[in-house]
């Protein structure tokens, strides 16, 4: 298997984020760490095809005199679908020509208020729709674990150079699981947050169900639980309590409901197995758990489609007007293209449409009085090979596919619950299979206090380490 990666004897060796703030307070010099991550990302991008923009001398500017923050001087990437001052936001696509943005948008002004230092921007599916990253131009973004499976998508980018050691954390966000898809592809921690728990751009918060969520993609639960820490210190939704400091796992023995049949779709049987011994692993810690059905009927998965289809044909119908004089919809791919067809056909089923992702939050709410946490496999089939999702295919065929492999998350994009995937499972070919564990709105430190007991009972496997 083909694997690549930066881990190196250098300034960053092994650390993760919450390392490097210890290492810094010993005396760690920020400009060596900075010079060292962008050595790594020289060494790996050409492979795996994860940088939407550098800003590498900005980078090196900031390292000498870096903002404040739990995270001062901890080197990153954001996705290219924020805006970030003086990057442009190309959101994946050649529709258009982006220019630098004139601010922060309001994510990017929360996310590095934490003192996160930038090295630039991560690649994202055209629009966030996909999830696998593969333009025709650029070529797809490639697993660091191996070469010939795809990265995930929407936030492939980040995800992959976390996984190669580049940086130790980065963002990403999560409209139909493109925080946990990519976690799950390459063997990170991966948690979307309940709706409305961090600062969003204004495109994210004016969606009608708000199925978008920002986080982070991480090799530590300790780094993403960090993250919530402090950045709930800089903005705090009022409405939610917060996630607060969580370092450890949790005393309480749950009852856990243990799924493994999608919506509309069902998992394999080799996903389908590895579940159950996640499902043993909790019981054998103490918990309680049941398999049962999926309580999500299946035409749900058609009513979510069909809200995602309705942000392509906005976007389709708003080019111009959103993306200014060089919009041209002819350098669209299929995937948007279709989506935005598929929703013109079907306009008159949109309300219904809407009015059930609306509602989801009332079955969930049911389900989480009788269970504290569900666990599902984050993917329904293992990580497609490059190629399988090229969106110069026929827009029925890629959807389909899609559905095959995407057929647990969207749901708690719906609800508005969190959800974390955590790097638990290995596939025969030995590719990272992420398993998914999902709990009732503003939950996120059970979530926490879980994974750190997952990961202190089954080690993460390590990308450098044979």
């Amino acid at each position: 298997m083909t694997r690549v990666h930066a881990f190196a004897e250098d300034a960053l060796a092994e650390l993760d984020a919450v390392g490097l703030h210890d290492a810094y307070r010993d005396g760690l010099s920020v400009a060596d760490v900075v010079e060292a991550a962008i050595a790594r990302a020289d060494a790996v991008d050409e492979k795996l095809g994860a940088i939407a923009h550098r800003a590498f001398d900005r980078a090196r500017e900031e390292a000498a005199h870096p903002r404040g923050g739990f995270f001062s001087g901890v080197p990153t990437f954001l996705k290219d679908n924020v805006d970030v001052a003086g990057m442009p936001t190309q959101h994946g696509t050649d529709a258009f020509v982006a220019r630098p943005a004139s601010a922060d948008g309001d994510f990017a002004r929360m996310y590095l208020a934490t003192g996160l230092l930038p090295l630039g921007k991560t690649r994202l599916s055209e629009f966030g729709f996909s999830g696998a990253v593969d333009h025709l131009r650029q070529g797809p973004v490639r697993s660091p674990w191996h070469l010939d499976h795809y990265a995930g998508a929407s936030s492939a980018g980040s995800a992959a150079l976390v996984a190669a050691g580049v940086v130790p954390l980065a963002h990403a966000n999560d409209g139909g699981g493109s925080i946990r898809i990519p976690a799950s592809v390459n063997g990170l921690v991966g948690l979307k947050p309940t709706r409305g728990r961090l600062a969003q751009d204004a495109m994210m918060r004016e969606m009608p169900v708000r199925i978008v969520s920002d986080g982070v993609v991480s090799r530590s639960v300790r780094d993403t639980a960090a993250f919530y820490r402090e950045a709930e210190k800089v903005w705090r939704n009022p409405r939610l309590a917060p996630v607060g400091d969580i370092t450890r796992p949790g005393r309480a023995r749950l009852r856990i409901a243990l799924v493994t049949q999608g919506v509309g779709r069902d998992s394999t049987p080799e996903v389908r197995e590895l579940t159950l011994k996640t499902g043993a692993l909790l019981e054998s810690l103490g918990h309680r758990v049941e398999e049962i059905d999926n309580p999500v009927p299946g035409f749900f998965a058609d009513h979510f489609v069909l809200y995602w289809s309705m942000l392509a044909l906005a976007i389709t119908a708003r080019g111009r007007k959103d993306f200014g004089p060089t919009w041209d919809p002819g350098k669209l791919d299929n995937l948007t293209v279709g989506l935005s067809r598929h929703c013109r056909r079907n306009l008159h089923k949109l309300p219904l449409a809407m009015a059930t992702l609306a509602s989801s939050k009332h079955l969930a709410a049911r389900h989480h009085q009788q269970y504290d946490v569900t666990l599902t496999p984050t993917l329904a089939t293992e990580t497609p090979l490059v190629g399988h999702l090229r969106p110069d295919q026929d827009y029925d065929q890629i959807m389909d596919r899609l559905m095959d492999w995407v057929a647990f998350t969207p749901l708690a994009n719906a609800t508005g619950e969190p959800a974390i995937s955590l790097p638990l499972a290995t596939t025969a070919q030995g590719l990272p299979q992420g398993m998914m564990l999902n709990a009732g709105r503003g939950r996120e430190a059970r979530l926490l206090e879980l994974a750190y007991e997952l990961e202190q009972a089954v080690p993460w496997q390590q990308i450098h380490v044979d």
